[in-house]
């Protein structure tokens, strides 16, 4: 029974433990948070994960910007995350690089595009001919939560 109860708890630890990870996005069906209309294209989605709450999803990182400017997340902790433009795969949103391509069409019109690394934007077309930007200038200076690290 005690050995038991010690494995019990240390599952409990162990899924309580670690930062927040991303959702698998449901296209078509999630919806932004900011603007409420359903997230059309998964290469430019965002996402805030909080432990205990649902993810929010966002059409793109513009989105996600504009959320956290307004302070909606203040306080609540939390991870955000940026689809890679190119792959598709989650980034954290503190840690991926920003492309505004003023020529590319993107679900809101922010023409912002994210990509895990240097590397995956140079290999991305759609990135070709934009302007990085840091992440202060889209989010300000509170920058994207980060779960406080």
């Amino acid at each position: 029974m005690r050995r038991a109860l010690l494995v019990g708890f240390a599952l409990i630890a162990l899924s309580c433990s670690g930062a927040p990870r991303p959702e698998p996005l449901e296209k078509g069906r999630d919806m932004c948070g900011l603007c409420r209309m359903p997230v059309s294209d998964p290469r430019f989605a965002a996402q805030i994960v909080v432990d205990g709450e649902l993810p929010v999803f966002f059409d793109e990182p513009g989105c996600l910007a504009d959320y956290v400017r307004e302070g909606r997340v203040a306080g609540r902790g939390g991870v955000a995350f940026v689809a890679d433009h190119r792959t598709g795969v989650w980034v954290r949103a503190d840690q991926a690089v920003y492309t505004r391509v003023p020529d590319l069409q993107t679900p809101m019109n922010h023409h912002l595009v994210a990509h895990e690394n240097a590397a995956s934007r140079d290999a991305d077309p759609a990135a070709r001919g934009g302007r990085v930007v840091a992440a202060v200038e889209i989010f300000g200076p509170q920058g994207p939560p980060a779960g406080g690290a």
